[in-house]
């Protein structure tokens, strides 16, 4: 009876610890003890596991995208290509950028197609991706006991990538050029990384979804639109 208590009169303190939507990179794990994992429950851990999959996996396509699109890192006054991707996922920002107009999530990821907005369009769709995503976990680097992730805003989100990833793949700007370059069919040895980084952050977050919605007998909604017309999913209710 006492251990179990013990997580649940802890659980305030590490709760107080928590960093919650400060825009960086999920909370790498401790080596050897933290005491954090007593406030746990089994599905926090995969959530988390999940979540670091997922913000690796965008970490990765950022790198991509730039070496593929470098006049996009130089819109953004960045020293390097480096710098442009550490700014992203290594500053505390909130998923808040000055060029981005104050967009945030699927809002921002627009910005990226629209034929009007002159900066940075990889940093538009990865920060938008990035906070789009950091909503569907309730903007927490670190999940606990008490936190409720919704499977539906999940399985939204990845219906968002989606999205984002059709318009990535066919979007074109007036002269008819793709906005941004990404997978290479094209040449004797066809390029589809993007394909299957973008295809990772789909799965974590439909297969986090699934485990949420069956630990906790609820339904998920399946929503799904043809891609050329489709609209973004809500991620927060």
């Amino acid at each position: 009876m006492i251990s179990r208590l013990i997580p649940l009169i802890f659980l305030p303190l590490f709760a107080a610890c928590v960093t919650t939507g400060t825009g960086t990179t999920p909370r790498q794990p401790v080596a050897g003890f933290d005491p954090n994992q007593i406030a746990k429950s089994d599905i926090d851990r995969v959530a988390e596991a999940h979540q670091r999959e997922v913000f690796a996996s965008l970490k990765l396509l950022a790198e991509k995208l730039y070496r593929r699109n470098p006049r996009e890192w130089r819109k953004g006054g960045q020293a390097s290509l480096e710098a442009a991707v550490a700014r992203i996922f290594e500053t505390d920002h909130g998923w808040r950028f000055r060029e981005l107009e104050g967009r945030r999530g699927t809002d921002a990821i627009h910005l990226a197609f629209r034929e009007d907005y002159a900066g940075d369009r990889v940093l538009a769709l990865v920060a938008g991706l990035g906070a789009m995503t950091m909503t569907a976990f309730n903007d927490k680097s670190e999940l606990f006991l008490l936190d409720d992730l919704d499977p539906q805003a999940l399985f939204n989100a990845a219906r968002n990538v989606e999205i984002a990833v059709w318009k990535l793949s066919n979007a074109t700007a007036p002269g008819g050029e793709l906005w941004l370059l990404s997978n290479e069919g094209a040449g004797p040895v066809r390029n589809l990384s993007f394909e299957r980084e973008f295809g990772k952050i789909i799965g974590s977050l439909d297969l986090l979804s699934k485990i949420i919605a069956d630990k906790t007998n609820r339904i998920v909604a399946k929503v799904f639109q043809n891609l050329a017309t489709a609209i973004f999913l809500p991620v927060k209710f």
